[in-house]
């Protein structure tokens, strides 16, 4: 499957590349992200359905992954997994 990670980027550089993926043949395009980068995600996803009429969100996973900060804490974070397909 097609993954793209949502960092620090803007929003417009995901949805280029979710978009090369759908015209480069791919059917199916996962766009995940944790953190404070989840509300990109979303953006992302909502405007590449926007740039290709009948795309769908088959679906979405929410979770949290437990990472250690920098003092030595375990931090719980919360994820997302949007899946697109044509």
């Amino acid at each position: 499957m097609n993954v793209i990670y949502v960092g620090n980027k803007p929003v417009a550089n995901y949805a280029f590349v979710a978009l090369m993926m759908f015209n480069g043949g791919a059917n199916e395009v996962s766009i995940k992200a944790r953190g404070k980068a989840i509300s990109k995600a979303v953006s992302v996803a909502e405007m590449v359905k926007r740039l290709l009429p009948g795309l769908k969100v088959k679906d979405i996973k929410i979770g949290t992954d437990e990472l250690e900060s920098e003092d030595g804490r375990r931090v719980n974070v919360s994820t997302i997994e949007i899946v697109l397909t044509k």
